[in-house]
């Protein structure tokens, strides 16, 4: 039997919503292993003098226990 947790976080990047989530997946997978999937729940923007300066993401993540 597997057992599978879930967590959610939150990233951004002044790129992309894509470029966030990869970069999410980065830094989750540094500390994290076993990852199975990343779920994006909400995208939104950040704007600065009515110019949008970051994409950010709200996600959950899966991975397995061991």
């Amino acid at each position: 039997m597997s057992v599978i947790k879930v967590i959610e976080i939150m990233a951004e990047s002044s790129v992309s919503w894509e470029d966030a989530a990869r970069q999410a997946v980065a830094k989750v997978t540094k500390t994290i292993h076993n990852v199975k999937s990343l779920y994006v729940e909400n995208h939104s923007v950040k704007i600065e003098n009515g110019i949008i300066t970051g994409y950010r993401i709200s996600a959950k993540v899966s991975f397995k226990l061991d």
